[in-house]
């Protein structure tokens, strides 16, 4: 592979960038605006950094993680030559890059990125698709070099797995601040929960199916108690709301199983 340039700074363009480096592959250059963490990702990184689209470094392969809105600003404003650009977005067309961009490409890893949380990238899957066969090799390539979960998906099928991690992921960890909110109101610590969470993952993981490990009071349609939970949760009407929507979500789902 060519040289890579990050564009970007934020939670997926560190995780990428650094995660290069750790592989060996660069990146040659941190592209961002942010005046503050551009330079200290590049840093990083062992790179250099420049924010000026006159000084964009020449390269291989684009890699843009930016905000989904900015993807398509991103790509026409920056002048790439032939290369190969790819975006990192789950939920996003490949045909949002510029049209000018004839080696357009997808490089999407199905993770959660925190910044400052550095995270081996070894068995994340990576998603990808690719305009033309030299762009679809360029992330590949890539690709297989930082995980080795690899697999090419269209733009539909992507968006739909995205989807699926908004609730695998984001949802949940909603469902764990609502438990920290409810612990509060109770004078008690989130550390209580952290076993139980840690237990859940893990017997999801190592299940066939999630819905076979599925356990509480909905899952039993256990009437007294779920009365009993809606009535701790007159004061909190949202919550409320979750509870009984996702309780008959759950009992509906138990019965076809």
């Amino acid at each position: 592979m060519k040289e890579i340039v990050v564009i970007g700074s934020g939670n997926v363009a560190e995780a990428l960038a650094l995660a290069l480096k750790k592989k060996g592959m660069g990146p040659v250059q941190i592209f961002a605006r942010n005046k503050e963490t551009g330079p200290q990702l590049a840093a990083r990184c062992g790179c250099g950094w420049t924010d000026d689209p006159a000084r964009l470094a020449p390269a291989g392969l684009y890699v843009i993680a930016v905000t989904d809105r900015a993807i398509g600003k991103v790509s026409d404003q920056l002048d790439f030559g032939g290369a190969v650009v790819a975006h990192t977005a789950g939920s996003v067309d490949l045909d949002a890059l510029s049209s000018r961009i004839v080696h357009r490409a997808v490089l999407y890893p199905l993770q959660t990125f925190t910044r400052g949380r550095e995270i081996s990238l070894d068995d994340v899957p990576f998603l990808i698709e690719g305009a033309t066969t030299l762009a679809l090799n360029a992330v590949r390539e890539v690709a297989s070099g930082l995980s080795s979960q690899v697999k090419e998906v269209s733009s539909a099928q992507r968006a739909q797995l995205h989807l699926a991690a908004v609730f695998a992921c984001n949802f949940t960890n909603y469902m764990y601040t609502i438990g920290e909110d409810l612990l509060a109101s109770a004078h008690l610590p989130f550390d209580l929960l952290k076993p139980l969470i840690r237990e859940t993952a893990l017997k999801a993981v190592a299940s066939s199916s999630p819905r076979l490990i599925q356990t509480g009071p909905a899952v039993r349609n256990d009437y007294r108690t779920k009365s009993r939970h809606c009535e701790m949760l007159v004061e909190k009407p949202d919550y409320k709301n979750i509870y009984i929507n996702l309780s008959k979500n759950i009992w509906e789902t138990s019965k076809k199983i």
